[in-house]
């Protein structure tokens, strides 16, 4: 680098790492890591799941000790011992899995990484101000508990955005984001990156690492195996390196329309009893055997209470009973375990706490939706039949881990999702109700998980997806439709539409949608 007159000018770098390295007792994590970033970098760092990726963003953090190695901060040598520490330095970081308390509003929580005195009203003000210039509008109002996944992560970029960070690292930050959501997202980054703000952006989107990143570092098994100008590079070319063999590409024969109708929705009305909910209205579908029907939408837009619908999670309204049908039996009084007994089987969006148990091993949560495949007999649990199915499903989705004794919370995300995947396709239902199917997989496993999908389509199986990817969902769906403001769009053939039209409905402009109804009635 050169300064005006054109001679050389020594940069100190934003942040150094040098022979970082951490061990677990069955897997190294990090194995000699050394890495530099600049000030005003945006640094990618790729690798599959498990490579090792989030545990150095933690070791940056303070949250995980590294057992050894240095970090240098601003060319000075610094110890990292906790996030408040790294905070004060200026570092920030948003989470994959979300480190937010569910009983307390957004304000609240933010409110929780702020050190200096602070009014809760104006603090409220700011988040709201803050969150509608970096297009991630929140309500500072609203309990955690409230929110899709989609509106957490917007509380954790938001929170780290308030510090005005040096160092921003993010970990997934566009999982489960729209495409709009995520243009605007990257606008904010760059921004930052011209105020001379560093960031450290982990994505399994090849493509954003292409249009976004200066600089990519490859991580495989726990070490660095190479760097690349990822502007420079394909995203075959960035898989390759990131997974040493060529992304493998979906087989999806064409759709002939289906079987017999095996979920069907028949006019579903449900008030939503959070206060900052989605009421559904009126929603209408049906899903055939040997069919993927998909759901696109912005998030907050009433999938989450669609899917409490379906999966039997919400408390029964006797006076309103929903109509829902499965395998041609009425199953709008059933709860979560009653419609599995018809063949149901279901994947929520929130891995840690309502797809796995944390502290749990894997062949105890193996346990906990696989139990009608026979690891229960007379009322006694077989653990030789659960350790069997749970290893089953490790070797046959490729989940990196130390076993299936190993936690729930051990596993990075990407491998837990693919386990909680498997562990649902293993139980052979009739019908998969999936929500995010592939938030936060690497590409390679995220292929794995959608062809297994579209092979269980193949064998005759209804599979109901809502996902925020729309790239996903027209990679694996047959016909896909819109919700937005708790309405159902009309439904579509994948390929008698597109993504543009798509994403227009997605802002509730589908014929008798929020959006349009709001223009005839201007009009």
């Amino acid at each position: 680098m050169t300064d005006g007159a054109g001679n050389p000018q020594i940069v100190t770098m934003r942040l150094e790492l040098r022979n970082i390295t951490k061990a677990y007792p069955a897997v190294i994590a990090n194995d000699d890591v050394s890495l530099e970033v600049l000030p005003g970098e945006i640094h990618a760092v790729l690798g599959e799941n498990g490579a090792g990726k989030s545990t150095l963003m933690k070791v940056i953090y303070g949250v995980t000790k590294a057992d050894a190695g240095k970090i240098l901060w601003n060319g000075k040598a610094v110890n990292i011992p906790n996030p408040a520490q790294a905070r004060r330095l200026g570092i920030g970081m948003v989470f994959q899995h979300f480190s937010l308390f569910e009983t307390l509003t957004v304000a609240e929580n933010i409110a929780l990484a702020v050190e200096e005195e602070f009014d809760l009203d104006a603090l409220s003000t700011r988040i709201r101000e803050v969150s509608e210039r970096y297009g991630l509008p929140l309500d500072p109002r609203r309990l955690v508990h409230s929110l899709s996944v989609g509106e957490r992560q917007r509380v954790e970029i938001v929170r780290c955005l308030l510090q005005e960070p040096q160092l921003l690292i993010m970990d997934e930050p566009t999982s489960v984001l729209t495409p709009q959501a995520v243009r605007k997202l990257f606008e904010t980054l760059r921004r930052l990156a011209d105020e001379d703000c560093s960031i450290l952006y982990i994505s399994h989107k090849l493509e954003e690492i292409r249009v976004l990143c200066h600089k990519a570092t490859v991580m495989r098994g726990g070490k660095v195996t190479g760097e690349a100008d990822p502007r420079q590079e394909t995203v075959a070319s960035l898989a390759r390196m990131m997974i040493g063999r060529d992304l493998p590409v979906c087989e999806h024969p064409e759709f002939d329309g289906g079987g017999e109708p095996l979920l069907v929705i028949d006019g579903l009305s449900q008030k939503s009893d959070d206060p900052f909910g989605t009421d559904l209205k009126d929603i209408h579908l049906s899903v055939r055997s040997g069919e993927i029907f998909g759901i696109a939408g912005i998030s907050g837009n009433g999938q989450k209470e669609l899917l409490a619908a379906l999966s039997g999670e919400l408390p029964i309204d006797r006076a309103n009973i929903a109509p829902i049908t499965i395998c041609g039996v009425a199953a709008g009084t059933l709860r979560a375990d009653g419609r599995r007994d018809l063949g149901m089987a279901f994947v929520p969006e929130e891995r840690l706490g309502r797809g796995a148990v944390p502290p749990m091993s894997l062949s105890d949560n193996a346990l906990l939706t696989g139990h009608r495949t026979g690891m229960v007999r007379f009322g006694l649990i077989e653990d030789a039949l659960a350790r069997v199915f749970a290893e089953r499903c490790v070797e046959d989705f490729d989940v990196r881990c130390a076993g299936v004794h190993a936690t729930a919370r051990s596993l990075s995300g990407g491998n837990l999702q693919k386990f909680i995947v498997g562990r649902e396709i293993l139980q052979n239902p009739r019908v998969l109700v999936v929500a995010q199917p592939t938030w936060g997989v690497d590409v390679g496993a995220a292929a794995a998980i959608r062809q297994a999908l579209i092979d269980l389509r193949n064998a005759g199986v209804a599979i109901f997806v809502v996902s925020e990817e729309l790239e996903e969902l027209f990679e694996i769906c047959d016909r896909i439709a819109v919700i937005a403001d708790g309405r159902l769009s009309p439904v579509k053939r994948s390929s008698d539409t597109d993504m543009e039209e798509i994403g227009l409905w997605m802002s509730g402009m589908f014929p008798g949608g929020p959006a349009a109804e709001d223009v005839s009635h201007a009009v």
